[in-house]
């Protein structure tokens, strides 16, 4: 439902839950008063961008956009940590952009109600939804009575789709792409054998879990769960909070601990494209990032998360939304923002991001036939099956989620306490 990571996945830079909705008065304040104004001269549109991944490809596209239009697009890309609080401060102060990037959608949901964001559903249903999978426009729809309080619409579009799992040296663990474990527990063992480290981000905890859950529980029974109506108390949740105990017991999660803090994902991310960190859980965008950050390391690959020891289910990646757009309705060139957005998602320009930011497109079409680089042949594969939810975490819950998965690994609290905390925190916001 908007995810974006992605953020990445994410979700990858998520702020304090507490921090997210404190500015929700402040920012539907901001929204009460319009932007638009008369302008004069050529159109210009701005284009608030959160992933340095895409940014390459969409400086790109962009300026093929101009020399076909004339329409001049500047693509300002302050980095993942610093784009949601200058997202926060542009909307505060009223001076928006005409485009902004996708994001977590309980990150995003305080600029949606505050009518930042263009509802695009009457453009899909007018023959724009082609250009997507329909996984990917359901996960973008919030549905009526969402969890997370937003007017029924579609907000956002993506050129992107994302699964997890993991990522894996060879030459540290010993595992081969073409025999990868079967299970949770061979996973570990082989680590274990090498002497190899895992390494996961508390911001990725939320994701593992919903991914390891699904070796016992199904797509309704996790949605039910998300949207309070179900217990966190079932054994799939308890059975996938044990895989990260599992992994201390065994030595081989990298310190013994759970990295947090606003830059513990891409710390975690550069420790295997250093070459330092055996192996990672993370999101599809991973390989963007590693082809930025050491090009010339490519002996690595993909493969999703493997089934666990009595699963009753074939494990699933959680899907979201990846890179995509949000429209500024109250912009000065509205009109012209969706022209240009309409553009980026079609056939053409999604297989421009997909070559060279290394992502995996929404098309359907490019996503079946477009060459699937070796490193993500893994994240590719989990699309087939991946977990199609039209809802996601509270911020509540997903910051008990991250706070509760350190504790455990730290021995203060067992798994019973963690998942009666993250409970409490479901029931808070349900």
């Amino acid at each position: 439902m908007g995810n974006y990571s992605s953020a990445r996945g994410t979700r990858r830079r998520t702020i304090v839950a507490a921090g997210a909705l404190a500015i929700v008065g402040a920012l539907a304040l901001a929204g009460c008063s319009s932007s638009d104004e008369s302008t004069t001269g050529d159109v210009g549109l701005t284009f608030l961008n959160q992933s340095r991944g895409q940014e390459a490809a969409l400086t790109k596209l962009a300026q093929q956009y101009t020399q076909k239009t004339g329409v001049k697009v500047t693509i300002d890309s302050p980095g993942p940590v610093d784009y949601l609080p200058k997202l926060q401060a542009k909307a505060q102060s009223r001076s928006m952009p005409d485009i902004y990037s996708s994001f977590d959608a309980s990150q995003m949901a305080p600029f949606y109600k505050a009518g930042w964001a263009m509802d695009l559903s009457a453009e899909l249903n007018a023959g724009w939804s082609k250009n997507f999978s329909p996984a990917v426009l359901k996960m973008s729809t919030f549905p009526e009575g969402n969890n997370l309080g937003v007017k029924p619409g579609t907000y956002s579009v993506h050129w992107e789709t994302q699964t997890y799992g993991f990522l894996i040296n060879p030459a540290l663990t010993g595992i081969s792409a073409e025999k990868p474990p079967a299970t949770t527990a061979e996973f570990i063992d082989a680590l274990a054998a090498k002497g190899a480290k895992f390494s996961i981000a508390a911001s990725q905890t939320p994701n593992i879990i919903q991914g390891l859950a699904s070796n016992w529980l199904t797509d309704a029974d996790i949605e039910a769960t998300l949207n309070g109506k179900a217990s966190w108390k079932q054994d799939g949740w308890r059975n996938a909070f044990q895989f990260l105990l599992d992994l201390k017991k065994a030595g081989v999660l990298a310190d013994n601990s759970i990295p947090g803090g606003q830059d513990d994902h891409p710390t975690v991310e550069a420790s295997f494209f250093t070459k330092s960190m055996g192996a990672i859980f993370d999101a599809a965008p991973g390989v963007s990032v590693g082809h930025r950050t050491n090009p010339d390391f490519e002996d690595y690959f993909s493969t999703g998360l493997p089934k666990a020891p009595g699963s009753v289910h074939d494990p699933r990646s959680p899907g979201i939304p990846g890179k995509g757009a949000v429209i500024n309705p109250r912009g000065k060139h509205a009109k012209e923002a969706l022209a240009f957005v309409k553009w980026l998602t079609e056939p053409e320009q999604q297989a421009v991001f997909a070559k060279d930011a290394r992502i995996l497109p929404s098309n359907p079409e490019l996503l079946a036939g477009t060459d699937i680089p070796a490193q993500l042949t893994g994240f590719a594969a989990g699309v087939k099956d991946m977990q199609v939810m039209s809802t996601t975490f509270t911020p509540d819950v997903n910051t008990a989620i991250r706070a509760e998965s350190q504790r455990l690994v730290l021995g203060e609290a067992t798994v019973d306490e963690v998942l009666a905390n993250i409970q409490a925190a479901q029931d808070r916001t349900s």
